[in-house]
């Protein structure tokens, strides 16, 4: 007999197929050690320390979505992290690709 699939279980099976299917690689870390999502977890941790335990009660799911979106909204375009040099997600994405066309000027990307 084999114990049934968890429903958790499943959604990351899922999930990893999806992310298979849209060509993004799995993660280097090996498979349930520290280093394995780190940098979710990290997001993951941040979200519910700030957005969901540390602010008042939510008092309905739109309003709990409502404050996710504005929360990622802050994370991403407003608030530094060190992992990027002390600049905003979206800074530092826009200096990568800044710089991926300063090697690149032709437009073409290549592997």
């Amino acid at each position: 007999m084999h114990r049934p699939i968890e429903p958790a279980q499943y959604t990351a099976l899922t999930f990893g197929q999806r992310l298979a299917e849209a060509g993004i690689a799995a993660s280097i870390g090996s498979v349930g050690d520290s280093y394995d999502n780190a940098l979710a977890e990290s997001v993951n941790a941040d979200y519910k320390n700030e957005l969901v335990d540390n602010q008042p009660l939510h008092h309905g799911l739109a309003e709990l979505s409502l404050s996710t979106a504005e929360w990622i909204a802050f994370y991403n375009r407003e608030r530094p992290h060190s992992y990027c040099h002390d600049l905003t997600p979206d800074h530092a994405e826009q200096l990568h690709y800044d710089q991926l066309r300063a090697l690149n000027p032709e437009g073409v990307l290549t592997k």
